[in-house]
């Protein structure tokens, strides 16, 4: 979402290509604004009223002067990407992601709700600290070796022993992802370190499940949360640069044009 708009808001998508896009996600899309003020002031739907679809979201992030988009991915004791102690943060870390537009003031958190159902909730936001720049080959680079620190851990708790198949179940959570097309232009070393966090973050999936009848001891468990946050930080990391980049090279080409 956030890099399909920031291109269309750029004039390097059309708006069908974003809503085209958007089906890979979810077959339907509503869109709510959080409260009635917003709601007045972007034309969108109230809470409680009947929803509206992608296509008014995107001609109210215009409206609200909206620029380039930035990806949140919060989690509890790192929320960069948000604006403090607000509903908008609060939300978009139940979630543990949003799409935010700082300049428009707007931040769009996603929640599914029912199969092939995905709802945005629309909050205005607060001022939010520039994030740190991240340049993509450093947030690989960081990915490979978290990896390789938690792979002696892994050994130790010898995750393929208790969970017979773990192979299968890693592949079958990366086929599972939604695979969605991206705006004509963009990096393709992007591409590439984002399938590489969709595989990393299949295999913590499945290195931080027991295998039934397997359940770990506690301390073995600590271990293995010690272990792998590390290389949950690092997947994160690498996502929030990719968008960086994505919307960067989209973004500077439109100016140049």
């Amino acid at each position: 979402m956030v890099v399909w708009t920031s291109a269309w808001l750029h004039g390097a998508a059309a708006s069908d290509d974003v809503l085209d896009a958007a089906q890979a996600w979810a077959e339907v899309h509503q869109v709510w604004a959080a409260d009635e003020a917003t709601a007045t002031r972007l034309e969108l739907p109230a809470p409680g009223d009947n929803d509206a679809g992608l296509a008014l979201l995107l001609a109210a992030i215009r409206k609200a002067g909206g620029a380039a988009g930035s990806l949140a991915l919060p989690v509890a004791g790192d929320v960069r990407g948000l604006d403090g102690a607000s509903e908008f943060a609060r939300h978009a870390l139940r979630q543990g992601e949003a799409a935010v537009f700082p300049r428009a003031g707007l931040g769009l958190v996603p929640e599914r709700v029912a199969d092939g159902v995905l709802r945005w909730t629309v909050h205005e936001v607060g001022e939010i600290a520039p994030a740190e720049h991240t340049p993509v080959g450093e947030a690989e680079h960081g990915m490979s070796s978290a990896m390789r620190e938690a792979a002696s851990t892994l050994t130790e708790l010898d995750v393929s022993r208790r969970r017979p198949g773990v192979r299968g179940e890693i592949a079958e959570t990366v086929s599972a992802r939604p695979q969605p097309s991206w705006p004509q232009g963009v990096p393709q070393r992007c591409l590439r370190v984002l399938q590489r966090s969709t595989e990393v973050e299949a295999i913590l999936r499945v290195a931080t499940e027991d295998a039934p009848g397997g359940a770990m001891s506690a301390s073995a468990d600590r271990a293995r949360g010690q272990a792998l946050n590390p290389l949950f930080e690092s997947v994160r990391t690498a996502r929030r640069a990719v968008v960086d980049e994505m919307v960067r090279v989209l973004r500077q080409r439109a100016e140049q044009r």
